[in-house]
């Protein structure tokens, strides 16, 4: 009896052991796993919210090509500026006055008139100009004795020169009739009296300057023999 009595009360003990255990491991067991899907669940929209993060560092690159193209704009900018300048460059030399040295001179001893020199200008290669002004400054040394007075025989106002086209000037070193004089191997010669680029000239012989006379320019050789009028 007491073995029997024995025997029972183990079981019974068993079956209260096993009771606890469903009891422990039962619905709250089961709630916790269904609240961790349920919160792996959650996370995994944030995981792919932080997969967005790529394109929006996609749409950043985006801007940064568009940054990129904004500097294109500039550059296309400066090609302007450069073409601009090049536009500048194209008309370099053109329509512009004559300097002294954008000119080519030639001297030549003349008979006429009791000689005098005729002076060519034309000028340089690739160069176009204007004579403006119609007399040029010529004087014989540094002396204000040695400066040629202009008589206003011919000239024209403008003259282009370009190419083979050529204009003349004609310079009479002596005009009194009296002997002496200073004698010079150069002539000055410029195209206005304050060229800072004035040309000296070697002669083809040696002048007696006495009160010399200067021609205005002109494209016709003829009207370029100086006399006093």
């Amino acid at each position: 009896m007491r073995s029997r009595s024995a025997r029972l009360a183990v079981a019974a003990a068993a079956v209260a052991a096993l009771a606890a255990t469903a009891t422990a491991c039962g619905p709250e067991d089961t709630t916790d796993t269904s609240s961790s899907a349920a919160s792996s669940a959650t996370t995994a929209p944030s995981a792919g919210e932080g997969g967005d993060a790529p394109s929006t560092s996609g749409s950043t690159a985006s801007g940064d090509k568009s940054s990129g193209s904004g500097s294109s704009g500039s550059g296309s900018s400066g090609s302007s500026d450069k073409s601009g300048s090049g536009g500048s460059g194209d008309k370099s030399g053109y329509g512009q006055s004559c300097g002294t040295n954008d000119l080519e001179f030639t001297v030549t001893a003349e008979s006429q008139a009791g000689g005098y020199y005729l002076v060519t200008a034309k000028a340089k290669s690739g160069i176009t100009c204007y004579l403006d002004v119609n007399t040029p400054s010529v004087s014989f040394g540094s002396g204000a004795d040695g400066v040629a007075s202009p008589v206003g025989q011919g000239g024209e106002d403008p003259i282009e020169l370009t190419g083979s086209a050529v204009a003349y000037t004609g310079i009479n070193p002596k005009t009194t009739n009296t002997d002496g004089g200073k004698e010079f191997e150069n002539v000055i010669i410029a195209v206005t009296e304050d060229d800072p680029d004035p040309a000296e000239l070697e002669l083809p012989d040696t002048a007696t300057v006495d009160k010399p006379i200067v021609t205005n320019w002109s494209t016709k050789r003829n009207e370029t023999v100086p006399r006093i009028v």
